[in-house]
């Protein structure tokens, strides 16, 4: 293969390709990967070589389920701090999810406001998924021809009032056109159920907290949802998995051969609700943190391959919403800011646990995005893939600061912790967009939308 002068050569011992992790060159040429060389190559010194020495050179991480909030709510994020966010946490990809912003993406009218919100704003590439909700379903083959990566419903409150629930009914309605094109249908699932009820006594109390969103709640969703996938054919995919007690029926889902799919966060992989103190509602989201053996059941899922993708939910609002000086864990806003941290925080439990940099790669990258439909494009490091890079070092070791935050608000439960891996740079498409610490250039993140 003839070189271009505009040819970038990053060599790294340590580089993750399909195959497993091994010293390689990759040749990045017009935003793609154009060769990957076994070793290092003769003319290793051609104009345009970088040396990473051990740093390990992987794929960019696809996150599927970020909540950006914008249009109409930026106090809260946007698309700018969201995907500076992103890069510096090595994602490279994103996925917005349909709410919170104002207007929710449940109209074509909307998501055309969400892309013009969005355009010029992105520093990392961004995919949309779409919301099912009673009465919208005339809408979804429009947002369908306008790109839309999927849909997603919520089977609880959402927490906002302009995104209601859906009813069975709802997503019999919505789901077979979904299965027509082949794109998922997303679901919160948790179904109102008996719960043990919250006092104003018990506000700060976590363990309150959580006895009033039980994991059977979950379950019960969970088990519609799988007789809703069987029903009509339609991709299902359950967000933020924190019941580790509904990994039975998922398994006897899959082994039907099912098209099911599931995510957990790295916040219920990480923290468990034994060391959550009172008073702080950062820890606060639904479904929640729950106990230490059900964390467990959680990573055993992930290895047996019942939980597909992790994501990080990163659902942040203004720390007034958080109510943290009251630590009222009733009223405050449920969602954790975690965009940044989500490659570290995970990989620093998932290696003690004998996860490996495949493994790792498989959740966070490869997987989410073939799950989002950029599979052939993003989420490997493979001659022809968008060259979406990351180069970090898996074993050093950081702690969480406010300076080093590049979401809106530093409010989150990461705040002190001590993570494992530190993201030296960021490439979006051949471009070197963050470095060191400090983004590079300007924002030229472009929409992923199915054709």
């Amino acid at each position: 293969m003839s070189q271009s002068h505009s040819d970038i050569h990053l060599f790294s011992q340590r580089v993750l390709l399909p195959e497993g992790l091994q010293p390689a060159t990759v040749t990045l040429r017009d935003g793609k990967i154009a060769a990957i060389a076994r070793g290092l190559p003769a003319a290793e010194r051609a104009e345009g070589f970088q040396d990473l020495g051990q740093a390990v050179l992987m794929p960019g991480v696809v996150d599927p389920h970020v909540h950006v909030n914008e249009p109409g709510r930026t106090e809260w994020e946007g698309f700018a701090t969201a995907t500076r966010a992103a890069a510096a946490g090595g994602v490279t990809t994103l996925v917005d999810m349909p709410l919170n912003s104002d207007p929710v993406t449940t109209t074509a009218a909307a998501f055309s406001a969400k892309r013009q919100s969005a355009a010029g704003q992105c520093w990392t590439d961004v995919g949309f998924w779409g919301g099912v909700i009673p009465g919208n379903t005339d809408q979804l083959e429009t947002m369908i021809a306008d790109g839309i990566l999927g849909f997603k419903a919520f089977l609880v409150h959402s927490g906002i009032d302009d995104f209601p629930q859906a009813t069975a009914d709802d997503l019999r309605q919505a789901m077979p056109i979904l299965a027509r094109h082949g794109l998922p249908l997303l679901v919160h699932a948790e179904l109102e159920g008996e719960a043990c009820e919250h006092t104003p006594a018990e506000a700060r109390s976590y363990q309150a907290f959580l006895a009033s969103r039980p994991n059977h709640w979950e379950d019960r969703a969970i088990a519609l949802m799988i007789e809703l996938c069987r029903e009509t054919g339609c991709c299902t995919h359950i967000v933020h998995l924190s019941s580790a007690s509904a990994l039975p029926m998922i398994a006897a889902a899959k082994a039907e051969g099912l098209p099911l799919t599931v995510e957990t966060c790295p916040h219920y992989l990480y923290f468990a609700a034994e060391q959550i103190p009172d008073g702080h509602p950062e820890y606060k989201c639904m479904p929640p943190i729950r106990e230490q053996q059900n964390q467990e059941g959680l990573w055993q899922g992930l290895k047996d391959g019942l939980i597909d993708i992790v994501v990080t939910d990163h659902s942040p609002c203004t720390p007034g919403l958080k109510l943290l000086e009251q630590g009222d864990l009733l009223h405050a806003w449920g969602g954790i800011a975690s965009l940044q941290f989500g490659l570290s925080s995970v990989w620093t439990r998932a290696s003690a646990r004998g996860f490996s940099l495949s493994d790792l790669t498989r959740l966070m990258c490869s997987q989410p995005a073939a799950f989002a439909g950029l599979g052939q494009r993003k989420g490997q490091i493979a001659v022809g893939y968008d060259a979406d890079l990351v180069v970090w070092s898996p074993e050093t070791r950081f702690t969480v600061s406010p300076e080093q935050i590049h979401f809106r608000h530093p409010v989150t439960p990461y705040a002190a912790q001590e993570l494992l891996g530190v993201v030296q740079q960021t490439w979006l498409r051949g471009q070197l967009i963050y470095s060191q610490g400090a983004h590079l250039g300007s924002a030229s993140g472009q929409f992923c939308l199915l054709a």
